[in-house]
């Protein structure tokens, strides 16, 4: 496996105090971050999510996406339970990177939808990958999860790996008018699960 741990230090939040671990692929040249708090047995079935990063959602506060109130709101759960991981994984845009998420931004500004604008630039819908986070997990004594996504294909790919997803828990944050049919492709074409209140409440 490419994927080999780095070091590790304290990383204060406004939700608590994290523990990161920096994880380095040798053979792609990314870097991937595992957020920890509290501890945990070998066995136990721990609150965590897997995101993959969104430069625009996570850092630059765009309402196109739900990714970084997602973000947010995994770490703001996971600091109030005391106990918890985020795997923090560099796969912008669904993997096809920024720059070309902004051409498919573009694209959607014209009328595309989030797959279509995709698959007219020649990607797939979802190009990530996730064998990156079996060493991670190793690392930070994890093998059961209380998965903190809306995707069911996150769920299948974990436990195509060996992860035990002992639990789905909704991740329903985030609606608002610039991503209302953005979230409404997630549920219909790629199949996030998604109640319909989640379309009607009105920011």
């Amino acid at each position: 496996m490419s994927v080999k741990y780095v070091a590790s230090s304290k990383l204060p939040t406004p939700y608590g105090v994290f523990t990161m671990h920096g994880f380095e692929d040798t053979e792609t040249g990314k870097e991937h971050v595992a957020l920890t708090i509290g501890e945990w047995t070998e066995g136990e079935a721990v609150l965590g999510r897997v995101h993959s990063e969104c430069l625009t959602g996570d850092a630059l506060f765009s309402l196109r996406c739900d990714c970084g109130f997602q973000l947010q709101t995994a770490m703001q759960h996971i600091a109030e339970a005391g106990q918890g991981f985020i795997l923090y994984l560099r796969q912008e845009g669904r993997g096809i990177g920024l720059i070309n998420k902004i051409r498919a931004y573009e694209l959607q500004d014209q009328g595309a939808n989030t797959v279509e604008a995709n698959e007219k630039l020649g990607f797939a819908a979802d190009l990530r990958r996730y064998d990156m986070i079996v060493p991670m997990l190793e690392k930070i004594g994890i093998n059961q999860v209380k998965l903190m996504t809306n995707n069911p294909r996150k769920v299948n790919a974990l436990q195509r790996f060996g992860v035990e997803v002992a639990e789905r828990v909704p991740l329903q944050v985030g609606k608002n008018r610039y991503n209302e049919h953005y979230l409404k492709t997630k549920s219909t074409v790629l199949g996030h699960l998604m109640s319909e209140h989640h379309f009607h409440d009105n920011d």
